[in-house]
């Protein structure tokens, strides 16, 4: 099938379900936020499953081909998984600066980083039991954690990210036992810190990926556009990641209005293309999906390409999120008719 759809990740959490005036009005939490749900702890579980079905539902309504589960039960795209690893300690936690250079409380690395148990396959079992599609999961990438991490315990941040990717791939591998398609790594911080990735960025990220056999992609991206508002006109790490071994590499290109030369190097990747610009509140008409993806048909074969959001949806209105979903699967059918016909 040409051009299938899908979400980065995140799907925007009812209100009901977290209070996200507080969401949107702090930096994307690497500690655990719990002051953030409005449900109490006895019920949160189940409140979660109930908000992933509605997410599940909205995504098959539009007419998404790979769905997630919007990421409901998580606080952040990082937080739930890095701060259930054993080597950091939450309660009493460091600083570091954000992508918008500000600092953010984030976890201490006080000993060796180690997975305690799995993290998110309960996620892609109760995704898997409630769609019929093909179904992806999302981690955070071990170069992304390690600079949202203040390390007292490694002589070296490579050493952390290191350890932080064997604890990702021992979590990979579980998701895919479990039932996923696609397993997603989350690496924003390799555009916002390229030298420090190309010094041990994509190292980390291809010891997270040893011994992995499924579908995997890693997803980059200039921050989320409700906290991250001015985009550069080009990835300051892109090309690079022609030599990561993730089949497909996940870009934005509608908000940054990117040059897709760019994506000349990833020649040997199934590219999910970024055409849903999540700073703009109006929908987009398929035609204008359409048109971001002809863009990229100059230097990317149409059977390389998935429609994608730019990043994830989380910030977004969930009615502006649901027209944003079926404009992107129309804009994709247009494509398909028209490269079909061509």
């Amino acid at each position: 099938m040409l051009f299938p759809t899908t979400l980065v990740g995140s799907y925007p959490q009812p209100e009901w379900l977290i209070d996200r005036a507080k969401l949107a009005g702090r930096f994307p939490p690497r500690v655990r936020a719990r002051e953030l749900w409005r449900i109490p702890p006895d019920l949160l579980a189940e409140a979660q499953n109930d908000a992933t079905l509605l997410a599940i539902k909205a995504q098959e309504d539009a007419g998404l081909d790979i769905i997630t589960d919007g990421e409901i039960r998580r606080e952040s795209y990082s937080n739930r998984f890095a701060t259930a690893l054993e080597g950091v300690d939450i309660d009493n936690p460091g600083s570091a600066l954000d992508r918008s250079g500000h600092p953010n409380p984030v976890p201490r690395v006080v000993g060796k980083i180690r997975r305690r148990h799995a993290v998110e396959v309960e996620d892609v079992k109760f995704l898997r039991a409630h769609t019929r599609k093909r179904i992806k999961i999302t981690v955070p990438g071990p170069f992304t954690m390690s600079q949202q991490a203040q390390n007292e315990f490694y002589q070296t941040d490579e050493e952390a990210s290191l350890d932080y990717a064997a604890a990702v791939n021992e979590e990979i591998k579980d998701l895919f036992a479990a039932g996923a398609d696609v397993v997603q790594i989350d690496e924003p911080y390799m555009q916002a810190r390229p030298e420090k990735a190309r010094q041990y960025g994509l190292k980390a990220l291809n010891r997270a990926l040893e011994g992995v056999t499924g579908t995997t992609c890693v997803h980059i991206c200039f921050g989320y556009a409700a906290i991250i508002h001015e985009r550069p006109s080009g990835y300051s790490f892109l090309p690079e990641l022609a030599g990561c071994s993730c089949g497909q590499v996940s870009i934005e290109t509608a908000q940054s209005n990117l040059d897709c030369s760019a994506l000349t190097p990833l020649k040997d990747k199934q590219i999910l293309l970024g055409v849903v610009d999540l700073s703009d509140m109006k929908v987009e008409t398929a035609e204008t999906v359409a048109g971001r993806i002809r863009r990229a048909i100059p230097y990317v074969d149409p059977t390389r390409i998935i429609v994608a959001t730019d990043c994830g949806m989380k910030y977004l209105p969930r009615d502006v999120a649901d027209g944003k979903m079926r404009a992107m699967v129309e804009g994709a059918r247009l494509m398909r008719e028209e490269v079909s016909y061509a």
